[in-house]
């Protein structure tokens, strides 16, 4: 049978070089400098400082449930007209989808609604 890969070649081995004896000791010096470099164990560690959250978009803490309430109205109200703005563009089952994610939020608008008016100022 025939052999695709031949054996390797015959090389002459790889002379001993002494200048590269691999001293234990220089070996474990070599080793605490490049982890010194690259770790720095002995330096001080610095306090993470606590995450604090985004304040871009927070609600204001001291408003009260009425205000909430307006504003989860309106702004449901506006997602209800772009929705449906949106829907006169489209055609066929696109148009549906949107026009069912148009009633959804009419939904949630309308519960909000009357949480609002059921809502006694307190």
């Amino acid at each position: 049978m025939f052999k695709v890969t031949p054996n390797p070649p015959h090389t002459n081995p790889v002379p001993y070089d002494a200048s590269l004896d691999l001293d234990p000791k220089k070996l474990k010096e070599a080793a605490d400098r490049a982890l010194n470099f690259y770790l720095n164990p002995g330096a001080t560690k610095t306090q993470i400082p606590p995450r604090s959250p985004c304040s871009t978009f927070i609600v204001n803490p001291a408003a009260d449930d009425e205000t909430l309430l307006v504003q989860a109205c309106e702004s449901l109200a506006s997602a209800t007209e772009m929705a449906s703005e949106i829907a006169d563009t489209m055609d066929g089952p696109q148009r549906r989808k949107m026009l069912v994610l148009q009633q959804v939020i009419r939904l949630g608008e309308l519960a909000v609604n009357r949480v609002l008016d059921n809502h006694k100022p307190g």
